[in-house]
């Protein structure tokens, strides 16, 4: 599919999404966000306002060196309305949220690693190549105990610790029964790399 404001790199297991919308620094608009979900069925620069927030919903983040992150909604009288209020305090605590959308601020890729927006800053030249390889790593695990642990780390921002701490107990007896288990053990005795199912 051809894209006006993306561009989509599939390689392998690993699909790199770019929006390239450098004339209004990446803002999102209705026809961004409608590519958006047709890329997703098959952020580079400024992420501001949605383009934050679409990066809040993502379970790793990488920044370039030239990032620059923010939620200026109220500068123009609005509140960020695709997650900003209730998925940055969960990423960066209550009092730098508060910060960023409040005094609408902007963080360059420094403050938001510093701060947990992002968990590493890279050359811009160098962006894809990192974010591929922690692609790679992540893909390197059991795909069991990945979606496993996805969902209970998901979970841990919406329940006390006590139901946390079952529902991580429940996931892991699940893994520990898996295939994945089984094939993980073999290929860590047997030095070699496991073979994954997901089973």
């Amino acid at each position: 599919m051809a894209y006006r404001n993306l561009s989509l790199e599939i390689d392998g297991r690993v699909a790199i999404l770019t929006v390239s919308r450098p004339e209004v620094r990446n803002a999102l608009d209705t026809a961004t966000v409608e590519e958006f979900h047709g890329a997703l069925d098959e952020v580079n620069g400024y992420a501001l306002g949605g383009g934050c927030e679409l990066a809040l919903a993502c379970d790793l983040r990488i920044a370039a060196e030239h990032a620059v992150f923010g939620q200026p909604e109220t500068s123009i009288g609005i509140i960020p309305g695709a997650g900003g209020t209730q998925r940055l305090p969960r990423v960066v605590g209550m009092g730098r949220a508060k910060e960023l959308i409040l005094t609408g601020a902007r963080w360059d890729a420094r403050q938001a690693l510093a701060y947990g927006l992002v968990s590493e800053v890279v050359p811009a030249a160098e962006l894809a190549k990192a974010a591929r390889a922690m692609a790679e790593r992540v893909l390197a695990q059991g795909p069991l105990a990945i979606r496993l642990a996805k969902r209970a780390l998901n979970a841990s921002a919406q329940m006390p610790l006590g139901a946390g701490l079952l529902y991580e107990s429940t996931a892991q007896a699940i893994t520990f029964e898996s295939r994945d288990k089984e094939e993980g053990t073999a290929a860590f005795l047997e030095k070699r790399k496991p073979r994954f199912t997901g089973e």
